[in-house]
């Protein structure tokens, strides 16, 4: 059986690391949910009897004012403690005033929205924060992840197996295949051997196989050998190309297929990309298609340094997107505080939008992550730089805000539905409805926690 005393020194620093900016970014986004709670509790009249960050035994602890600050011991979560949240507390008529049950229906629901509100306005100001730079923001639609074929390498294992520009991958060696980035992980994974594909093209599904060939090239690792059979992200069709970049001066326009890189054959987006990575700084002669006709462009790709598992390196950059990609850029302060709103509803957007696949089974209950997915990509983000984490933040924050909203007792949404019935009824729920929603809603938690946490172990121990 294998030991945490037989790992090395460097796994164990890496898992420290990882451990280490897992707190950070759960810390953040705990705080920042829990101060929407705070401030708003505060500008209705509530007393707040605590704030914590994280669950459990009290680590450490300060009272300020009427409210104790603490840092508690279970760091998956936070809370805030409000007066009144008992009916019975509140006794007298000033008690009532700054208790939480004798609010108006408006003034709970504001304090309850707050927390995941505050997460949507976090990863607002990130967006807006990070577009005010001129700096590019990805915001992708669900066609950007689902495993749908929209380029295939001439030649390759999947073209000689059948498959064709549409087809959708479902099925991989019986397992499901809900997003692009399955699949290829699946397939990079394989070793070389046969994969049972079954692919639905016009509403019919097709029984394909195909055998994976190694990668090689600069992508490819010496040490864990990585395999694709030709299925690719894209096209080589640029839809858009930002102002001021490499592309942008030499002419390259929206609409253009590049069709040839220094007289090497270009069939998808990936193939283009690689070679623009490979050669930073150095002039390259392109060949797109434009309106039917053929024309010929010089573009020099900058230099941009990229860290991946602790390694530096250059790789070139041109600045365009291609099919499916939206890629986001401001030219001024303004434009970014308003497209910083875009950006919020799009990945807004992909999260609810995948949260129903995931319901109706239109996605593998796979995707699921918990601690220890957060914890790796964390990690895996932090070795990128600073500007990686912050971007996690903006996501993972996103994703806790929607999460919350979600009408299950016990979470911000199932308080949110009880103030709901309230309205409609004129009249609270009673106390043992209550009682039994919340041992439901906890329940319900409970079970998808531990099935997140499964689907952490799998990720792990199926490597």
């Amino acid at each position: 059986m294998t030991s945490a005393f037989a790992w090395s020194p460097d796994t164990l620093w890496l898992l420290l690391q990882k451990a280490w900016w897992f707190l950070i970014v759960l810390g953040v986004l705990v705080a920042f949910h829990e101060l929407g709670h705070f401030l708003a509790a505060r500008w209705v009249g509530v007393k707040v009897l605590k704030f914590s960050i994280g669950f459990g035994p009290k680590i450490f602890g300060r009272q300020i004012g009427e409210t104790e600050y603490l840092v508690s011991a279970v760091p998956l979560g936070g809370y805030v403690k409000l007066f009144g949240e008992d009916e019975t507390e509140a006794t007298t008529p000033d008690d009532r005033r700054r208790s939480f049950s004798h609010q108006d229906l408006w003034g709970k629901v504001l304090i309850v929205a707050a927390g995941p509100g505050f997460n949507f306005i976090l990863a607002y100001l990130i967006f807006a924060g990070w577009l005010s730079t001129g700096s590019p923001l990805f915001v992708p639609t669900f066609r950007d992840l689902s495993a749908d074929v929209e380029a295939l390498s001439p030649g390759s294992p999947a073209s000689v197996a059948g498959m064709e520009v549409g087809d959708r991958v479902v099925r991989a060696n019986g397992k499901e295949i809900s997003t692009k980035t399955e699949l290829l992980d699946l397939v990079s994974r394989s070793n070389g051997q046969p994969i049972s594909l079954e692919v639905r093209r016009e509403g019919q599904l097709k029984a394909l196989t195909a055998t994976p060939v190694r990668i090689i090239g600069d992508e490819a690792s010496t040490d864990e050998p990585l395999y694709t059979i030709g299925v690719e992200e894209m096209p080589a069709l640029v839809t858009s190309v930002m102002h001021g970049s490499p592309a942008a001066m030499a002419g390259l326009q929206p609409g253009d297929r590049v069709v040839a890189i220094e007289g090497h054959t270009i069939y998808t987006w990936a193939q283009m990309t690689t070679h623009v990575r490979e050669h930073p700084e150095t002039p390259l002669k392109f060949e797109v298609l434009r309106e039917g006709t053929r024309t010929t462009l010089t573009v020099t790709p900058a230099s941009e340094k990229l860290t991946v598992n602790g390694q530096t390196s250059e790789v070139g950059k041109i600045g365009i997107s291609g099919p499916g990609r939206s890629l986001m850029r401001s030219d001024n302060v303004a434009e970014a505080v308003y497209q910083g709103l875009e950006a919020t509803w799009g990945w807004t957007e992909l999260t609810v939008i995948g949260l129903y696949k995931m319901v109706v089974g239109d996605i593998s209950s796979k995707n699921i992550g918990g601690p220890l997915t957060i914890a790796n990509i964390s990690g895996e983000a932090a070795s990128q730089g600073a500007s990686s984490v912050v971007f996690l933040i903006a996501i993972l924050s996103i994703n806790l805000g929607v999460l919350n909203l979600l009408p299950i007792p016990i979470l911000d949404g199932g308080h949110l539905l009880f103030f709901l019935i309230e309205g409609i009824l004129r009249k609270p729920l009673g106390e043992r409805q209550r009682e039994v929603a919340q041992q439901v809603g906890l329940v319900l938690l409970v079970g998808i926690m531990i099935f997140a946490f499964w689907n952490d172990l799998e990720r792990i121990f199926s490597r």
